[in-house]
């Protein structure tokens, strides 16, 4: 199981607008930002379903894109996060759909965030 996930983003201000908006259909907002001063090192913010932050940003020099998946509750918020993530910015890299491969109820979306990370959400339940 995973606790939390974080990635480095050149621009931590377009990153969290392009988040903000993109996760917004999945439950998560910004629920922690923690300043240079706090962690000594960089600045940190935190998504997620409150109470607790589950994905990190973090400013600082990304380096080879990665994938992360946010599993969905139903099809249609994938759709949902499809729709918001290219709205606040994001690259199609991957229309909603049923992805039969990996089994035959995998319903997913991906999109590139600001830095190129491939953004996947993903509904595993029948129709």
């Amino acid at each position: 199981m995973i606790d939390h996930v974080g990635l480095s983003v050149s621009d931590l201000e377009r990153s969290k607008a392009f988040y903000a908006d993109a996760l917004a259909p999945l439950g998560f907002s910004l629920l922690m930002e923690l300043p240079s001063s706090v962690t000594g090192s960089v600045p940190f913010a935190g998504f997620g379903v409150a109470p607790k932050p589950e994905f990190w940003l973090s400013e600082g020099v990304p380096g080879a894109p990665v994938h992360v998946a946010f599993r969905a509750r139903d099809r249609a918020t994938v759709d949902a996060f499809h729709r918001a993530a290219l709205a606040a910015g994001g690259v199609d890299n991957g229309a909603p759909g049923l992805r039969a491969h990996y089994h035959p109820h995998y319903y997913g979306a991906f999109v590139r965030d600001p830095d190129g990370h491939n953004i996947e959400v993903v509904c595993h339940a029948p129709g």
